[in-house]
């Protein structure tokens, strides 16, 4: 008899399926088998009501580019459907049909190539119902005198019951009414029909009732196709490119409905005023939207949907441009009429067909009604067995319960709630059930995030991985006294309250946000034996300049690792220590070492890869995408990887790998700064400089306003200005984000711009004003850094600092000394551009040209924005 735990997915759908990849991926990364029944009496997994359809013509609303299946792989599906339509890209809208055959073949190929024994058993059944047995859950269905015992259960049968509350009796009760647009078959009898009246009215103008009347066009020469709904209005449509999502700061827009209401029309006045369009304010927007949702009282979701869901959906779920264009040219051949109308009363015709009264007076004699409204918004009139079997009442209560206006399942993250408000019984649900409590829940970009974070809640329910504790004996999963853990699951060797106060400097250090300095001290304050808390501090100290005394810090994590460490934690404190002194040797050894035993160290990690916040100790380029790259088996999906790695495929010229990979880190952590910058080098580097500011200056005074390193966004800001021609604007920027800007950061971003200005404009006879002096600029750093810096980064910020103040000696001094260097960099690289610029503000053109042409094969290797952007 098996061991392996057993799940059970009621529903083989794009939800359903997407959770069993998910969960086969998991259990081969965990080395946890786990047995799979997905429940559901379709003949195919991977179908269900969205992509079951055999007509080609029904096109996904989500360009390729945001089908993966996978979200540390947002290419997955574009590159899938490029291997055999070679001529497809990003933006391309494929078929749903190609979607459901997509789904197949990932799960297909997922339980084919994991290393444990996983399985998954396609049970062709439907669940009626669900009854708890001991800590498993035993389910009923037709056939199975004893049910299926698994687990763990996942519900995901979305919402396949129709809306037709609407109709009034006669025409519910019609064989000419099409209730189910999507029920096999269904639209057969409408498209052979050639005796009764041509006309068809579809009831709806939403995505549905456009397939409709993409099915059933052309079929009848006679034939008109009248669409009607409240509004008589079609989907907006999609713009003719990708267009990075303005994701708006939410923190100050309230509670209130009519207060959420005018903050988002302000949003999108403002992205649509900077950009020329309002849709990348929606794309930004849905990443929030749960959040702002679960703000609103019930009241206020109440009035939301009956007086804003119908424009919110008519916004965000828009037609692919060829759609859009083929119902235009459908409209102006007079085949399909659009119109603003309810219907109020049917009558059936003697010939067949029926007799409809609108409410804007008119009869009309049609041949059928199809019912395109969707389906039905609460759970409780779907009229289906298992989730009314979940909703009832039971001697110890009842299962489930229902969320705002029974639009969903009340869940804590997913993991089903009954009514006495517990979440112990081991039921979980994704997507449509969610809607109640996260009002976007149904397209595919979220329900794969779902899925994800269902499989390892589910896995680690069933199968939860061995801790450590503080004496370093291991215990099961649950045991109730394991050490606390860092985000990323490893354990610390610290309090709990000291552990939330790290845990939070540690995730803004990941956002690239500030504070973390500040909440490492806390830490450290609430437990001074916390080696960790200590050693952060030392490396921001160090590698950051922050506001920290790096030896006394560095002290007393060597002190509190004597104390209370474990091997992970003693480790880092002596790779920090080694950094401190000699970070381009012995330091940069040991944090590589460092990394290959603990690489989900997020710490060591974010100190050895070059980016905004830290230099990063690998010389070579390809070292550096190689040192991530490898990381990928570690972190999966994680959003502060893909960050990572989004950043390297902007460095390796995979723009629209980068591009994707960034828009996936922000839409599960819309704060990322490093998604950010690699979305910005991704502008840059692809000429788009117009879409980059816009969307930069949307997000520096949005979800950057608590970055860290804001100074360096506006220095991109103003680099596309540069390239743009606008000097002016360059000039406004400078005075407002970057002139006040001290330490490293004015001496790599401000004294930077000053110099790529002087470079960039050089018009001044014409009546255009010079840029600012440097001086103040090189006042507010420290003469270490310009002097003597440590590393051949900052000596680069040094030597172009020096260029933009018009100090060849100062370039002079700053050359010799990097050419006595140790280091291979500065000697190589550093040197010959000191010279190189001297000899500029020399004028000795021959000179520069010949000193800064040695020098360009060894600036790739400081990993500068200086040579990137």
């Amino acid at each position: 008899m098996s061991t392996r735990p057993v799940i059970a997915i009621l529903g083989a759908g794009a939800a359903g399926t997407l959770t069993a990849l998910h969960l086969v991926r998991e259990s081969g990364r965990r080395s946890t088998p786990v047995e799979i029944l997905l429940v559901d009496p379709a003949d195919r997994w991977g179908r269900g009501t969205a992509f079951g359809t055999p007509d080609e013509q029904h096109l996904l609303n989500v360009p390729a580019a945001g089908m993966s299946a996978l979200p540390e792989d947002p290419s997955h599906f574009l590159h899938w459907l490029q291997d055999q339509q070679p001529d497809v890209h990003a933006f391309t809208f494929a078929g749903r049909r190609t979607y459901g055959r997509y789904l197949d073949e990932q799960l297909t190929a997922a339980v084919r190539d994991v290393l444990v024994d996983t399985t998954v058993r396609h049970v062709r059944a439907t669940v009626t119902d669900v009854r708890r047995d001991g800590a498993r859950v035993r389910l009923g269905h037709p056939g199975a005198p004893d049910g299926l015992l698994a687990d763990a259960v996942v519900v995901a049968v979305g919402l396949p019951a129709t809306g037709d509350d609407w109709a009034p009796d006669a025409l519910r009760d019609s064989p000419f009414f099409v209730g189910d647009p999507w029920a096999p078959g269904a639209l057969d009898p409408v498209r052979r029909d050639r005796t009764g009246p041509a006309d068809v009215l579809v009831v709806g103008t939403g995505l549905t009732a456009v397939d409709v009347l993409f099915s059933l066009a052309g079929g009848r020469p006679d034939r008109r196709l009248r669409a009607i709904s409240r509004s008589g209005e079609l989907p907006s449509q999609h713009a003719d490119r990708l267009k990075p999502a303005a994701i708006p700061d939410i923190s100050a827009w309230g509670s209130g409905l009519d207060q959420i209401r005018a903050a988002v029309e302000q949003h999108l006045a403002e992205v649509a005023n900077t950009t020329g369009d309002w849709r990348p304010a929606l794309d930004g927007l849905r990443f929030r939207v749960a959040e702002l949702w679960q703000r609103l009282p019930e009241e206020d979701r109440a009035t939301f949907l009956t007086r804003d869901a119908a424009t919110w959906n008519r916004l965000r779920h828009r037609l692919p441009r060829e759609s859009h264009d083929r119902l235009d040219a459908l409209v102006a051949a007079g085949e399909v009429v659009l119109e603003a109308a309810r219907v109020t009363d049917a009558e059936p015709l003697p010939r067949g067909g029926l007799r409809i009264t609108t409410t804007d007076g008119a009869v009309r004699e049609v041949g059928w009604v199809v019912n395109c409204t969707g389906p039905r918004a609460d759970v409780r009139t779907l009229g289906n067995p298992l989730l009314d079997d979940l909703l009832r009442p039971r001697l110890d209560g009842a299962l489930a319960i229902t969320t705002t206006a029974g639009m969903g399942l009340a869940t804590r993250d997913g993991r089903l709630v009954d009514d006495r408000g517990r979440a112990d019984a081991p039921l979980w649900t994704l997507g449509a059930l969610r809607r109640g409590e996260l009002w976007e829940s149904t397209a595919v970009p979220e329900i794969r995030q779902q899925a994800l974070a269902l499989a390892v809640g589910v896995l680690e329910a069933v199968a939860p991985l061995p801790r450590r504790l503080a004496d370093g004996t291991w215990v099961p999963g649950h045991h109730p006294v394991a050490r606390p853990r860092d985000p990323l699951g490893l354990p610390l060797s610290t309090t709990a309250e000291a552990a939330a106060s790290f845990n939070a400097g540690l995730e803004r250090l990941m956002r690239l946000q500030s504070g973390a300095e500040e909440l490492f001290a806390e830490a450290a304050a609430l437990d001074p034996d916390f080696a960790l808390a200590h050693a952060a501090l030392a490396l921001l100290g160090h590698e950051a300049s922050a506001d920290t005394d790096v030896t006394s810090s560095l002290a007393a994590a060597r002190r509190a690792a004597r104390v209370n460490a474990d091997d992970r934690e003693r480790s880092l404190v002596s790779v920090v220590g080694l950094r401190v002194r000699e970070p381009r040797r012995a330091g940069a050894d040991a944090l590589r070492r460092h990394i290959a035993a603990y690489p989900r160290d997020v710490l060591a990690v974010s100190a050895a890869v070059p980016t905004i916040a830290f230099s990063g100790v690998i010389d070579v380029q390809q070292d550096v995408w190689a040192l991530v790259e490898n990381l990928a088996p570690a972190y999966g999906d994680h959003w502060w990887y893909i960050s990572l790695l989004a950043f390297v495929r902007q460095d390796q010229a995979r723009y629209d790998e980068a591009a994707l990979l960034a828009e996936s880190a922000l839409s599960c952590e819309p704060s990322s700064g490093h998604a950010v910058h690699a979305l910005t080098h991704v502008h840059y580097e692809t000429g788009q400089h117009e879409t980059g500011r816009a969307w930069l200056d949307h997000w520096i005074e949005a979800g950057g306003r608590s970055a860290s390193h804001r100074a360096h966004f506006a220095w991109h800001a103003a680099l596309h200005e540069l390239a743009l021609g606008d000097v002016e604007a360059v000039r406004r920027r400078f005075a407002r984000q970057l002139a006040d800007v001290t330490g490293v950061r004015g001496l790599v971003d401000t004294a930077s711009l000053l110099w790529r200005w002087q470079v960039a404009a050089t018009d001044w006879d014409a009546g255009l004003a010079a840029p600012p002096t440097a001086a103040p600029v090189l006042a507010s750093v420290d003469a270490q850094l310009l002097g003597k810096p440590e590393t051949p980064f900052i000596a680069l910020h040094a030597a172009v600092a020096h260029a933009a103040n018009h100090d060849p000696e100062s370039l002079d001094s700053l050359g010799a000394r990097c050419r006595r260097s140790r280091d291979e960099a500065s000697r190589s690289a550093v040197a010959p551009v000191c010279r190189g610029l001297a000899a500029v503000l020399r004028e000795d053109w021959s000179t520069a040209i010949d000193e800064l042409s040695a020098a360009l094969p060894g600036l790739a290797a400081i990993n500068s924005s200086l040579i990137r952007a």
